[in-house]
């Protein structure tokens, strides 16, 4: 069992003075983005951009344009001589994630589902060979579909991504971005929010946002001094069923305690 990248943070592929800052912001992981956060006059600068970046050693994941578009070939080219360089596939589907796979073997690939179609596809694209996880577009989810991302009325569609993703056998997925970047304690609460959903993480589109999401997907102490308990229990039963505080310990309340007890350590991508 190992830890997971909980927050991503994008950056606009046009603007390399700003990589390696987001590198150094605490996030998990950097998301060079070639594709929302450019112009499409900027699209082949933008590309060039990351391209040097990353050939001299530096890790980031590429968000790359959607199969459809005519940037989407370029991107895929750029990608073969940046081998260390993760993927994210904007606008993915089954059809769309399996090419771009094919394309690029071995690599660490994030679909991010943020169409009506690729959610009707939800099943196929999980199977996916290859797919590491699933990241949720919901703002241009929410655009299309006119559902809005207020309230509980996306509930029933990330708990689908994360079923879907757990039925696969992928990472926990990755939540949308909050488009608010002033307000801490809202922000904690929405990566809160997310966590309690069986997300493993969420988009950051502001390095402001960043420590938030981090603290929000760490373990309350509540929840470490229990897990410690619990696991202290189990062993001291010998793998026999116990108690903890009156409550039954059996296999799955350990690998709880034992999930609660990694979340706690730093990523291996920070």
């Amino acid at each position: 069992m190992s830890r997971i990248a909980r927050s991503l943070l994008f950056v606009p592929g046009h603007r390399p003075e700003r990589f390696d800052k987001a590198v150094a912001s605490g996030a998990h992981e950097a998301v060079l983005d070639l594709e929302d956060a450019v112009a499409p006059a900027a699209k082949s600068e933008a590309r060039e951009r990351v391209a040097s970046w990353l050939s001299a050693g530096h890790h980031a994941f590429v968000r790359i344009n959607a199969l459809q578009t005519e940037w989407h070939a370029d991107d895929l080219r750029m990608l073969h001589a940046a081998p260390t360089a993760g993927v994210m596939l904007a606008k993915a589907d089954a059809d769309s994630l399996a090419r771009t796979a094919a394309a690029l073997p071995g690599r660490r690939i994030i679909a991010l589902l943020e169409t009506v179609d690729g959610y009707m596809d939800l099943p196929r694209m999980a199977s996916v060979a290859g797919l590491e996880r699933i990241a949720f577009g919901s703002v241009d989810f929410a655009a299309e579909s006119g559902i809005a991302d207020e309230g509980e009325a996306m509930t029933s569609v990330r708990i689908q991504i994360v079923l879907q993703s757990c039925h696969a056998g992928l990472a926990a997925p990755i939540d949308g971005v909050s488009v608010g970047f002033d307000d801490d304690a809202c922000m904690h609460a929405d990566a809160l929010r997310s966590r309690q959903f069986g997300f493993g993480g969420k988009l950051c589109i502001h390095p402001r946002q960043v420590a938030a999401v981090n603290a929000g997907f760490m373990p309350t102490p509540q929840e470490l001094r229990w897990a410690t308990q619990v696991l202290a229990a189990f062993e001291a039963s010998e793998g026999a069923a116990t108690s903890v505080d009156g409550k039954m310990i059996d296999k799955p309340v350990v690998e709880r305690a034992r999930r609660i007890l990694v979340e706690d350590q730093p990523s291996p991508h920070a």
